[in-house]
């Protein structure tokens, strides 16, 4: 086996060179949020670096590594290999350079166009009509829809998948950065058309980075294969970090051995070094602190896989003498405290809140480094306005998750928040996240306003569309508030595990049938209220099967005895062991529920949660 060695696009595809992914391996799954938008966020943050100050460029990005091994058998001429690891990064990347090469092409940047296309086919003529004449042959399942994406002239496979996404992504953003056309923060990219075709075509022939692994020759690669991706343990970016700090401290003098004891044992525990999902990744603690602490310190993305070069670039004009570096890194230790604290804040409190609806809940850590500078003991946000920032952030989320708007540049908006917060004293840290949030118009950063909010949310579908805890965190609150608003109701804690319940069932046409019967337009308008906010309610979960599919009155019910409530309609039961507010006001319809009660429902929640998640304030000039 030859010796892991960084490659680029170049030194991979070019030459008559062609890379096959085995058929049985698994479809290309890679998608916009976690892979296409991040990496085209690096390969623009590059071409504009050399752009903005050749003398002090971005020298590459890190793609991650490439397993591959030569074919005993391939066509004169060509060097075969079968790709062992990597054929998401491989597949992604000559979509990549296909749609770029397409829009140099099309915008007459011939030479830029001419270098790429070098990279993506095999132009000798012993190879048209063939799989070789691409420099990529990706498994079964993509094959057709490759050939398509990088051929339109080739037949269409029918329905869009990931491939024809993925090239139609990176050739909107080329087509549009190429062509000067501001971003969503109406920031231009540098450079002429002229001059950002040529390094965006450098960037992508010469700054993208593999770790390539040839493993020709070697009796049992399979088994090589193996211990790479599951018998091995890789250093985590911690250990690096950690092995750079205590070298820099004994280089100037100062006492690693407190250190050791008093910032980073902790580190090297259990708790932190365990790995845990985040998105579609798998990381340790440790990592992910790392990554979301660089972020909120230096205001900017940080990528994964550059945690490392990052914090040390970062860390090292703060660590000049001892007295310094024990500063720095007491802050460190401070505010992976706080993090390490998060699962013990007292779920009552604004911040505790939060992190359970939003963090949690919600599934957006991506707000994670805002949270953290929000309550990290370095900072020393006064209470209220700990209050103010972290309630206009989650109303941001609740109001955008119900009306399901985009999450997509949800990374970029947390750094743009913390870049605003950089000129602001602790005083005025939470007035200024609620000033940021109500000034955005942009899609992807809007922040619905009442009007817009109550009239959308009350007759939007939300069962099937977002996720059942999701809706169910939003009718708890709605649940807190309306008990709070009477001193009479007690507080009678809700059941942890609480079922959404259809009010009218979504089989309604098994008990649920009007007279005079409905006409198919009626019946297709019901399909949909049932799923939205007015007919959604909670309920403890042990009594989920005694409702069930039920009509509404014990007269209704008949000799239905399933669910152990014989003869009994869902009025009877739910009133008979209700606690909740939400189903008080539910029962009052003891002569029915039907659409009407429905939309009214759908209106007075709507209004109840702008209540609890008030919107922007408006006086603020966009």
């Amino acid at each position: 086996m030859q010796q892991p060695s960084k490659a680029t696009a170049t030194d991979l595809f070019e030459g008559r060179k062609h890379y096959v992914i085995p058929a049985y391996q698994r479809p290309y799954v890679w998608n916009e949020e976690d892979q296409w938008a991040p990496l085209w966020d690096d390969i623009q943050r590059v071409a504009e670096s050399y752009l903005i100050d050749a003398s002090k460029p971005i020298n590459s990005h890190f793609l991650g590594a490439v397993v591959f091994e030569l074919l005993q058998a391939g066509s004169a001429g060509i060097t075969e290999f079968e790709v062992i690891d990597g054929q998401q990064r491989l597949t992604t990347l000559q979509v990549l350079l296909d749609a770029v090469q397409s829009v140099l092409h099309e915008g007459g940047h011939a030479e830029e166009a001419e270098r790429l296309e070098e990279l993506i086919l095999n132009r000798q003529s012993a190879y048209q009509g063939t799989a070789h004449r691409f420099k990529l042959w990706p498994s079964q399942a993509n094959r057709s829809e490759f050939v398509h994406a990088m051929d339109p002239t080739e037949p269409s496979p029918g329905e869009p998948g990931q491939i024809k996404g993925a090239h139609d992504f990176f050739r909107g953003e080329a087509n549009r950065w190429i062509a000067g056309l501001p971003d969503d923060d109406d920031e231009v990219p540098p450079g002429t058309a002229a001059e950002r075709a040529a390094q965006l075509a450098n960037t992508l022939v010469s700054r993208l980075v593999v770790v390539a692994i040839d493993l020709s020759g070697d009796d049992d690669a399979q088994l090589i294969f193996e211990t790479l991706n599951d018998r091995g343990t890789p250093l985590l970016k911690a250990d690096l970090i950690k092995n750079w700090v205590f070298r820099h401290g004994q280089r100037i003098g100062a006492n690693v051995e407190k250190w050791a004891r008093t910032i980073w044992e902790d580190f090297d525990t259990e708790w932190w070094r365990e790995e845990i999902t985040q998105g579609r990744l798998i990381r340790s603690r440790v990592d992910i602190f790392l990554q979301y602490w660089l972020i909120m310190r230096l205001s900017d993305e940080v990528k994964a896989e550059l945690a490392f070069r990052t914090f040390v670039d970062y860390a090292a004009p703060l660590m000049e003498t001892p007295g310094s570096a024990e500063t720095f890194l007491t802050e460190l230790r401070a505010d992976a405290d706080t993090y390490r604290g998060f699962g013990k804040l007292d779920t009552q409190t604004v911040a505790g809140k939060f992190r359970i609806r939003i963090i949690e809940t919600m599934e957006l850590a991506a707000t994670t480094p805002l949270f953290l500078w929000a309550i990290s003991p370095n900072h020393a946000l006064p209470e209220d306005q700990v209050k103010i920032g972290l309630a206009a952030l989650e109303s941001w989320v609740v109001r955008r998750t119900l009306l399901q708007m985009t999450s997509k540049d949800l990374n970029k908006l947390i750094v743009a928040i913390l870049k605003s917060l950089a000129s602001v004293e602790p005083e005025q840290g939470g007035t200024e996240i609620r000033r940021f949030l109500s000034q955005q118009t942009a899609n992807t950063r809007e922040w619905p306003n009442d009007e817009r909010f109550i009239s959308e949310v009350s007759s939007k579908r939300l069962y099937g569309y977002i996720k059942q805890n999701r809706i169910a965190v939003v009718l708890r609150a709605v649940e807190e508030y309306k008990r709070g608003q009477d001193s009479k109701y007690g507080e009678t804690p809700l059941p942890t595990t609480m079922s959404i319940e259809h009010v009218m069932p979504q089989k309604w046409r098994e008990h649920w049938r009007p007279e005079p019967p409905l006409t198919n337009e009626q019946e297709q308008q019901r399909d949909r209220m049932v799923h939205t906010l007015g007919n959604l309610t909670l309920i403890p979960q042990s009594l989920n099967s005694s409702l069930s599919n039920r009509p509404w009155a014990d007269v209704e019910a008949g000799d239905l005895s399933h669910g152990g409530q014989p003869g009994r309609g869902k009025w009877n039961i739910l009133s008979q062991f209700n606690l909740q507010v939400l189903n008080k006001e539910i029962l009052k319809h003891q002569d029915g529920w039907a659409e009407e009660n429905i939309a009214n429902r759908s209106v007075e929640l709507a209004q109840v949660i702008a209540k609890i998640w008030p919107g922007p304030d408006e006086t603020y000039d966009a």
